[in-house]
């Protein structure tokens, strides 16, 4: 629970949405509804994630309804995988 916290990101005001810290880059996860969330770009190298990343090229190519990179799982098993990679 902790670290759905940690990753999940207001999108209450234009300008909380903007806020990506340095290091970091926002997704948005979800089947139908689509939360934003903020993750180390390391992340972004890690075998499980990158099956991830290829699911998205699969289903949206290179147009993201969301702006932004969206990966098309549900929330709880993005939130399951970056709670594993944050232990490593």
């Amino acid at each position: 629970m902790a670290i759905r916290q940690m990753l999940r990101r207001s999108l209450s005001t234009e300008k909380r949405s903007a806020e990506v810290p340095k290091g970091h880059c926002a997704v948005y996860v979800g089947v139908n509804e689509k939360k934003r969330f903020v993750i180390p770009v390391s992340y972004l190298n890690h075998p499980s994630f990158q099956e991830l990343l290829y699911q998205a090229e699969e289903e949206f190519g290179f147009h993201h309804p969301m702006g932004g990179l969206t990966i098309p799982c549900s929330e709880d098993l993005f939130v399951d995988l970056t709670s594993q990679l944050s232990r490593t």
